[in-house]
């Protein structure tokens, strides 16, 4: 067992200032010269990036669908700190297909026993923030303890605290006020991506003045501390991977993957070798796998486009049987164009970006037929988001969607591809993760003969 003093910081609701809040707690523990250790709940790839450029390591992603109900409290004891921060996703209830609560902020915090304080913006309430809270407290089972103001004016927090304290028992921790210096662009995808901020450093210095002047940063410890240990029993992950070399994706354009997915992968002995697909005009040399991960490459086209060299090697390497992992921005990378710019011209088929999400929510792809990481009628649990629609995207998987009668095919798939939009976690299939390398050494042993 392992003592993991943590917090979960939910929220009312989406744009009610989860983001805001957090990074303000980070950066206020970590200039305290705290080991501080921060998470995201669910599959969002967007807000662990501005948490590890203030931490200064990987945040780690909380889902219980993609990982499995007995992998994440693990998860989370593997890479807690002697604070450990989680940030909550859209509303504190919103779950699984918008009629239940499992896989929300509420069903996470209950699965690893952490206290919460939800984040509600108060503007324009008085009286009515009570009954809001009162909701919250008493919809379902929750460990919610406390709560923090967002954008309202520092005069006003007495205020508000009477009257949430006074009616809901719960206890207030503070305020952030509404300043404009500190937001964050949006895109299609959500925020813009943490690299992209030039001043980041400063605005979350700005977010840590906020907090230590309004925010009860000792009474949020001591509420941490009340969490009760974990179990830190981590998984006996066989050694499949040694001496394997995997080419991973990593630039501006291809920038979402799941830390603790990767960690698989190395566990298991493979080593990960970083490449960039828009700045790199080869391939690293000596690989037996490649990850092509999703990102922005719609941002990119054109300069991926005229990497002629390195799309040819990509095209070459997959054509030759390296096995090969392509999702959602790495699948658009595999398509003839992208926007009309050619691209690899692996999959085939044209892709284009639209206006309106084509995608979205948690998925089960059932394999129908051997692939590269499931046999026949085996299952990967995985999340859609995206934008871009394709003339082919793949048949070799049927994905359904839970708690609603939904499925299409979808995923081109072989004994060495797997190519889609869907984003799946290793952490939650380590058969993926072993067929997968396996499929690697047999590259590597027929490469050598």
């Amino acid at each position: 067992m392992k003592a993991a003093p943590r917090l979960v910081i939910g929220g009312t609701g989406s744009g009610c200032g989860k983001t805001t809040v957090t990074c303000a707690i980070l950066q206020a523990f970590v200039d305290r010269g705290m080991d501080t250790a921060a998470f995201k709940c669910g599959p969002d790839y967007i807000d662990p990036m501005f948490h590890s450029r203030i931490i200064g390591a990987r945040s780690r992603n909380l889902d219980a669908f993609l990982c499995g109900r007995e992998t994440v409290p693990r998860l989370l004891a593997k890479n807690a700190g002697e604070i450990s921060v989680i940030e909550g996703v859209m509303g504190y209830y919103d779950g699984l297909g918008g009629t239940s609560s499992e896989n929300s902020t509420a069903d996470l915090a209950r699965l690893t026993q952490s206290p919460t304080v939800l984040v509600v913006s108060a503007r324009g309430m008085s009286l009515s923030l009570a009954a809001l809270l009162r909701g919250y407290q008493e919809f379902e089972e929750n460990t919610i303890r406390g709560v923090i103001l967002n954008g309202i004016s520092p005069s006003m927090t007495d205020y508000y605290a009477d009257i949430v304290e006074r009616n809901t028992g719960l206890a207030v921790y503070g305020a952030l006020p509404r300043d404009e210096s500190c937001a964050v662009e949006s895109r299609h995808l959500g925020l813009v991506t943490a690299g992209e901020i030039t001043d980041l450093k400063q605005k979350m210095q700005v977010l840590a003045d906020h907090a230590r002047a309004g925010i009860d940063l000792d009474g949020l410890l001591a509420l941490a501390r009340t969490a009760p240990a974990l179990d830190d029993t981590q998984p006996d992950y066989p050694r499949c991977g040694d001496g394997l070399r995997i080419a991973m994706a990593r630039d501006e354009a291809f920038c979402f993957d799941y830390a603790d997915s990767l960690d698989v992968l190395a566990q298991m002995g493979a080593q990960l070798v970083p490449f960039s697909p828009l700045h790199d005009a080869h391939l690293p040399d000596n690989i037996h796998g490649l990850l092509l991960c999703g990102g922005y490459p719609e941002l990119y086209a054109q300069q991926l486009g005229a990497n002629h060299t390195l799309l040819e090697e990509l095209r070459a390497a997959v054509q030759r049987g390296v096995p090969t992992v392509a999702e959602c921005g790495g699948f658009l990378l595999l398509h003839d164009t992208l926007d009309s710019v050619p691209m690899a011209g692996i999959c085939g088929g044209a892709a284009h970006m639209t206006k309106k999400l084509q995608q979205f929510g948690y998925v089960t792809l059932t394999a129908k037929h051997d692939t590269l990481l499931c046999a026949a009628g085996e299952c990967l649990h995985a999340h859609e988001f995206h934008y871009a629609q394709s003339e082919r995207q793949g048949d070799s998987f049927r994905a359904q969607k839970p708690l609603r009668a939904r499925g299409w095919d979808c995923v081109e798939a072989t004994e060495t591809l797997h190519a889609g939009y869907p984003h799946f976690h290793f952490a939650g299939s380590m058969r993926a993760a072993q067929k997968f390398l396996s499929a690697c050494r047999t590259y590597h042993e027929e490469a050598e003969t």
